[in-house]
């Protein structure tokens, strides 16, 4: 792969391609950063193998190691891979991304759903409040229509009938994870469950007053965190090297 990125975002659901934009564009400020997606064909199996195939085709001509980040269940995706092939992976952020990393907002939706039967509409424009807390009308609708393409396209392995699960394990990378203080869907509890795991050098944050989408709200904080993270990985490999004060 000619002019490598030093860092790669996964997209698993295009229906928030938007959301992700104001981090990007932070973060490009800094550092060369490039984007994978990948969208869920209504006649294909959802199959997170697949989509694993199909990211390794993709780095697997990247001549080092990479920064991977993701949020939710492409973050899900970030975490296979590093443990999967972890000589490929230089770091892995973590944005909305539990002890139980399955865990995202349809599996909530899903919940809510038998166990509150309603209109689709009216289950949705919950999870908007859920998600984003209170908005407009118009934002409220717009949020509702991702929501509802996101049901549709993205790689979450939950659905109406079952819910995926995987048991909670570390990550043999360095490993950045960040959560929003006040989410419901990664609540406090799923997030801090990571400390178990977590080894020398790997950090665990959480955005003050942010959400499920803290990156999409508070873009400049979430790019400081995930740059000081970077910065101490290239300051700890520079002293690590013999001979070097």
């Amino acid at each position: 792969m000619l002019n490598s990125p030093q860092a790669l975002w996964l997209n698993v659901s295009p229906a928030f391609t938007k959301l992700d934009r104001p981090l990007l564009k932070t973060l490009s400020q800094q550092t060369d950063i490039a984007q994978w997606q990948y969208q869920q064909s209504p006649d294909e199996p959802l199959s997170l193998e697949i989509a694993l195939t199909l990211l390794h085709d993709y780095l697997k001509h990247n001549s080092q190691p990479i920064h991977l980040l993701g949020h939710s269940t492409a973050g899900l995706l970030a975490l296979l891979y590093a443990r999967r092939y972890p000589e490929r992976v230089r770091s892995l952020t973590l944005l909305s991304v539990g002890v139980h990393p399955a865990v995202d907002w349809q599996a909530h939706y899903y919940t809510q759903l038998q166990l509150l039967p309603c209109p689709r509409e009216t289950l949705l424009t919950q999870t908007v409040y859920h998600l984003f807390g209170r908005q407009c009308p118009h934002r409220t609708r717009e949020f509702r229509k991702m929501l509802d393409q996101d049901l549709q396209c993205s790689l979450s392995p939950h659905n109406l009938y079952q819910r995926a699960s995987y048991f909670p394990h570390g990550a043999p990378v360095p490993l950045l994870v960040c959560g929003g203080q006040n989410d419901t869907i990664i609540d406090p509890n799923l997030l801090q469950g990571w400390q178990t795991w977590l080894k020398e050098g790997d950090r665990l944050w959480q955005c003050p007053n942010g959400r499920y989408f803290f990156h999409y709200c508070y873009p400049e904080m979430v790019s400081q965190q995930i740059s000081q993270f970077w910065d101490a990985l290239t300051e700890s490999a520079y002293v690590s090297i013999p001979g070097v004060l």
